[in-house]
């Protein structure tokens, strides 16, 4: 059964407050190297079957609807399986 990944991530000109701690913890931790960290979100769809232009559709619908909330995110990957 193939599985699609989504990635979902803030929206680059809003606050991070999430990644601003990590950053800040790093910084603490003595990892300067690290200038700033973003977090976001990662799902995993699992189909029971092909992968078809209409599961694509529907995966892509899903993605901006239900998995992100388009005013303070954005779905930067939607990532599929390699055919076998």
């Amino acid at each position: 059964m193939p599985t699609i990944l989504v990635e979902v991530m803030p929206k680059a000109e809003l606050l991070d407050p999430q990644g601003k701690a990590v950053s800040g913890a790093l910084t603490r931790l003595g990892k300067s190297e690290f200038t700033d960290v973003r977090i976001g979100k990662r799902f995993e769809l699992t189909v029971d079957g092909p992968i078809t232009d209409a599961i694509r559709a529907d995966v892509q619908h899903i993605a901006d609807e239900i998995l992100s909330n388009s005013v303070i995110e954005d779905v930067v990957a939607i990532t599929y399986p390699e055919a076998e």
